[in-house]
Parts: structure tokens; sequence; C-alpha cells
């Protein structure tokens, strides 16, 4: 299984439509599950950090364990990550099971169409990951750039390009992870 994970709360957030996209396209034999409990989190609080863990805190961590890999996409906000998703990232940190993300897969689709290309938030991301200790797939590490005209009344993206490019790098994300589980 591949979690997606998105960094933005928006409503009409271009990163959740590309991996609301991905689920729809992505091949039964691979599913791909839309992680939705990011503005359930709470703020990060080490004392929190222990059993009984916050009951939204043990669903994200019980999902990233479930999955063979992560695939993230998140906006830039004021330079950054956004707040939630850092929040989020936070969390991650202090699982210490086996099946943590740490050394987990991951890799993550840039849909940024602004003339920065939210840089600084994908270096930030990378620096997050690496200090999780997660295996970044920098194949599967995409800048497929979306504009909210491409998302439909359903939330989808419509455009085959788009579709194909970041099926893609799912793909490669997927044998990444089949790779590491043959070992």
């Amino acid at each position: 299984m591949i979690l997606l994970i998105s960094g933005s709360l928006r409503q009409g957030s271009t990163n959740t439509a590309l991996l609301r996209t991905l689920r729809q396209i992505a091949p039964s034999s691979m599913n791909a599950v839309l992680y939705d409990g990011l503005g359930s989190l709470p703020h990060f609080d080490p004392d929190l950090d222990h059993d009984p863990l916050p009951p939204a805190v043990d669903e994200l961590r019980t999902a990233i364990r479930d999955a063979d890999a992560l695939l993230f996409a998140t906006p830039e906000y004021a330079g950054a990550l956004p707040g939630s998703f850092k929040n989020l990232l936070d969390w991650t940190i202090g699982d210490e099971h086996p099946r943590s993300i740490y050394r987990k897969p991951v890799a993550w689709i840039n849909v940024s169409s602004s003339s920065s290309g939210a840089a600084d938030a994908h270096e930030s991301l990378g620096k997050v990951l690496a200090y999780a200790h997660a295996e970044v797939v920098t194949g599967a590490c995409l800048r497929i750039p979306v504009t909210r005209q491409a998302i439909d009344g359903d939330g989808l993206i419509g455009d085959p390009t788009i579709g194909r490019d970041a099926l893609d790098a799912l793909n490669r994300l997927r044998a990444a992870a089949d790779r590491r589980d043959d070992i």
C-alpha cells in the first residue's frame, strides 16, 4: 500500500487534487490510500508522545506503519513547509516501531506552478525526511506544475499528461518499495 499525504488543508488544493487523481488512476494492485487526518492532529508536544497516544496521532502512525511507501505533495507557505504539515512530520519522528517512517521509501511530487516552484518547501521537506532517516526515492520525486484551472468539479485533474507523469512517479516509488521488500 502507498500512503498519499497532502501538506495542504485547503479544500481546492492542487496538491490534494493530484493525490486524489492518483488514488483514482492507480492500478488496484497498488492500493493507493489518501491520508485525510492532517487537520485533526494535535500540535506536536513531546510530553504527549507516549502511550496512549492522542487518537489522531495513533491513526497517523498506524497508517504509516501499514504503508509500504509514502508519497507527499505539499505547498509552500512563507518560504517553507506549511505549519500543519511540519506538525505531521514532527509526529512521525518519535515513532520507534519497526515499520515507522525510519528507512521507509518516500517521495514527493511538487505541483507548484509558481516561478519559484516551491523549491524552499521541498528543500525543507528533504531535510526533515533525512532527519527522520526516511529513504528518499529521488527518481520518484518530480515537479509536475498544476494550476487551479486543471481541477474539475470533482476535485480531480483530467489532464492525461499530468496523470501519466504522476502515475510514473508512483510506479517508481512502488518499485523501490518492492525492491526493499525483496531484501
